[in-house]
């Protein structure tokens, strides 16, 4: 009722890197589905390694069954997708090794998923991994911070997320 009666109020999330390696801007994606937004706002990293951690604290909604792509909920209600790779989901899991489950509670830089870089080269589309903000129609800005530099997961704040309260 409070809410209802002084507007709601924003709050701000602040989004580290989830691998280390250059950030790409989401036009940069070899994929339209991506490149084109149709999944939501975000940037993309070139990995210089197969491990993928958590940007954010939150809880792990989803796995996908081939290990290539994880979704991450924040308190706040925040829904992040990290995609590893493009067209991995045809690698059926060879080569990804998930470390959480949905329903997990992760913590910024908590292990989520490691992947062998060199299978993904060799068998994928791309390595580049688009990270997603899937529920845009939430969020009043996105600031994107650090494209075109390489970043170090945990450490490099990558997304600046204002959401609606």
């Amino acid at each position: 009722m409070l809410k209802s009666l002084f507007g709601k109020k924003e709050s701000k999330v602040e989004v580290t890197s989830p691998i280390t390696g250059k950030v790409l801007e989401l036009a940069e994606v070899p994929d339209p589905v991506f490149s084109q937004k149709m999944m939501g706002d975000g940037v993309a990293f070139d990995p210089e390694d197969g491990e993928v951690v958590s940007p954010v604290d939150g809880e792990i909604v989803q796995v996908f069954p081939t290990k290539h792509a994880v979704g991450i909920k924040t308190k706040s209600g925040m829904e992040i997708l990290i995609h590893i790779g493009l067209e991995t989901v045809n690698l059926n899991g060879e080569g990804f090794e998930s470390f959480v489950k949905a329903g997990d509670k992760v913590k910024r830089g908590d292990k989520l998923i490691e992947f062998d870089l060199n299978v993904v080269r060799e068998k994928a589309a791309s390595t580049i991994t688009p990270m997603i903000i899937t529920n845009t129609d939430d969020v009043v800005e996105i600031m994107e911070k650090n494209t075109g530099v390489p970043a170090t997961k945990t450490e490099t704040n990558v997304l600046t997320i204002t959401l609606k309260k």
